[in-house]
């Protein structure tokens, strides 16, 4: 028997998906390595890190065991997207706990804030993922003197 670690996230699935798997469930039972087969290849959301300076946004993600070049970072429009794979497990053991993700990950992020992308920068240190992504110049703030007369 297998221990699984329970993910809320994993219960958030569309509405679609979840009266595909009904109507699939319903009338043709999946073996267990079709099972464990669309697991995988469904993609899990990476979770993040977000806070806002006066001058940048910054996005901090954790994915150890991964090198910094198997990232794809993208911002297209307002859109930044995080994706990417971790490794997966042994397979010629068998796991009492399997609480690590493995597979594919993706998370796209908004950003309500112009930015300046061209100049955004990616750090990769000890398995921790830092974006600085600055803000576009017009929305900056800047103070204004008051000149006596």
């Amino acid at each position: 028997m297998r221990v699984v670690r329970w993910n809320p996230n994993r219960d958030f699935v569309s509405l679609r998906d979840a009266m595909d798997r009904l109507f699939e469930e319903s009338w043709v039972r999946p073996s267990q390595d079709a099972w464990e087969e669309r697991e995988q290849s469904r993609a899990w959301r990476l979770p993040v890190d977000v806070y806002s300076t006066e001058e940048e946004i910054i996005i901090q993600a954790a994915v150890p065991g991964i090198a910094p070049e198997d990232v794809e970072i993208t911002i297209e429009g307002d859109a930044l997207t995080i994706q990417g794979e971790l490794p997966s497990h042994l397979d010629n053991v068998n796991y009492l706990f399997q609480e690590r993700p493995v597979g594919k990950f993706v998370h796209v992020l908004n950003l309500n804030i112009p930015v300046d992308a061209d100049k955004s920068e990616a750090t990769f240190a000890n398995g921790l993922l830092t974006l600085n992504i600055p803000k576009a110049e017009a929305i900056r703030p800047r103070q204004i003197k008051v000149k006596t007369a």
